[in-house]
């Protein structure tokens, strides 16, 4: 029988321990420089001192549950031409470093419930503030027109502590040109930083006097030094100045009313289409605002100044209803006098500096006078007569006075192509194409008054917000 030994027995145990502890210990070293990787940021797992999946604690990328989620201020699409559209979007993002290089979207224009238009694409979104979304040269299907905008925004897990925002960056001087014609916005803008700002994104939008927006465009600058500024330009394909106007301005108007021979052709006592035409310029008169003056010239062969201008508008209706037809022989067009008082009483002490000016005039026959002085004698063609009248229409728009014309009778429209009318010459005594209106009749007369009404604001944006995005400005994960 074996005699129990208990040296031999701990002996046995220290060589069992010792050798499974070495070949732990090999084991380890093996696992440690092979296998064995130490809690980092892109492990997929949450560890180390992470609050989230590879987020938070000593990570670069933030939690996107402890940010909060991006906000749509408003979304509009403006027209570029017919069936194309840009749109902007005004999107707010609250969290003070959090921003995301992988902002997803799409824009989406309807037509009442009909989605007639959408387009995606992937942005920055700075922290802190509110920028915008510019998506351009959408096409709308069948070239619809869209009466609501949307942008759908996708969820992103990518969030980047950022530091700087839009205030790194300042608009020192912005001005806004040929909205008539090919509309340019130029604008100089300062890097207040103290390093170079690269691959910077720029949306400038104008909004109306009601604070909505009217229109939107993009450039791209591919850097601006630290602490230095840059030139930019904005361009529109197409005139905006109807979407710019603000009526913040105070206007002086004086009216120009043809009171010669043909404007009782009609017949009828009180004579016609006069009597019909003063009622149309009364009804404008109601439509001008209290800060406005207005004042009234009727003309014939010779004008006559009826009254100077003034905020009392229930005088200036009353000198317009007491005009009567000339009482001294046949009654002739003499535009180019017209224009002439028109223009002293808009030049005149009466006249606010910080007022527009304007003069609205309507005719409805050919200008016919004066005559030729070298011959005592009208031309056969009128030509002395419109020479005349453009002279004084060149001197009118010199004082910056904003000209309408209307063309009055069936005629403009050329339903009566017998009667030699010169609507081109009537056309281009106005400011512009567009301040030229025909009215065949006075229903239509009445709803050019009111074009003419809403149209007379001061040219100028109510504002102006220039919003620059560094699209390379996030830290490397």
């Amino acid at each position: 029988m074996a005699t129990f030994r208990p040296w031999a027995f701990w002996r046995r145990l220290q060589y069992g321990v010792g050798f499974a502890a070495f070949w732990s210990l090999i084991g380890g070293l093996m696992y440690m420089s092979f296998f064995y990787m130490p809690p980092n940021c892109f492990d997929g797992l949450q560890n180390g001192d992470e609050t989230g999946v590879d987020c938070g604690g000593r990570c670069v990328l933030i939690c996107a549950n402890t940010v909060t989620l991006p906000s749509v201020v408003w979304a509009e699409s403006f027209k570029i031409e017919n069936g194309q559209y840009n749109a902007v979007a005004y999107v707010e993002n609250k969290n003070k470093l959090a921003a995301t290089p992988n902002l997803e979207y799409t824009f989406k224009l309807f037509d009442g419930d009909d989605l007639i238009a959408e387009q995606s694409g992937v942005t920055v979104l700075p922290p802190d503030s509110v920028y915008p979304i510019f998506e351009g040269r959408i096409m709308t299907t069948d070239a619809r027109v869209p009466t609501r905008t949307e942008i759908d925004i996708k969820p992103t897990e990518k969030w980047l502590p950022v530091e700087v925002g839009r205030n790194q960056f300042k608009t020192v001087s912005f001005d806004l040109e040929n909205v008539d014609n090919r509309p340019r916005l130029n604008v100089t803008l300062e890097n207040l930083d103290l390093k170079e700002a690269k691959d910077i994104e720029v949306v400038a939008t104008i909004f109306n006097n009601a604070g909505r927006p009217v229109t939107a465009s993009q450039t791209f600058v591919d850097s601006i030094g630290d602490q230095s500024t840059k030139d930019i330009s904005f361009t529109w394909p197409n005139p905006i100045a109807t979407t710019v106007r603000s009526c913040d301005v105070p206007s002086d108007v004086v009216l120009l009313l043809d009171r010669s021979g043909s404007m009782a052709a009609d017949g009828g006592d009180p004579p016609e289409p006069l009597e019909s035409a003063k009622l149309a310029a009364v009804d404008f008169v109601d439509l001008l605002r209290s800060d406005d003056m207005a004042g009234f010239v009727s003309y014939a062969t010779t004008p006559k100044l009826e009254q100077v201008l003034t905020n009392n508008f229930s005088t200036v209706k009353a000198s317009i209803m007491n005009t009567k037809m000339g009482e001294d022989g046949v009654q002739y067009t003499n535009t180019g006098d017209a224009l002439d008082v028109a223009l002293t009483e808009l030049t005149s002490q009466r006249h606010r500096s910080d007022a527009r000016k304007v003069l609205i005039f309507l005719t409805d026959g050919d200008i016919t006078r004066p005559v030729n002085p070298a011959t005592g004698e009208p031309d056969p063609d009128n030509a002395y007569a419109i020479q005349y009248a453009y002279q004084a229409s060149d001197r009118v728009k010199a004082a910056d006075v904003a000209v309408y014309t209307i063309g009055l009778g069936d005629f403009f429209s050329e339903i009566n192509p017998l009667v030699n009318r010169d609507v081109g010459v009537i056309k281009n005594l106005a400011s512009s194409p567009s301040n030229y209106f025909e009215a065949p009749t006075i229903k239509d007369l009445e709803l050019v008054y009111s074009k003419i009404a809403s149209d007379i604001c001061e040219t100028g944006p109510t504002r102006i917000e220039i919003i620059p995005k560094i699209k390379t400005n996030f830290p490397t994960l």
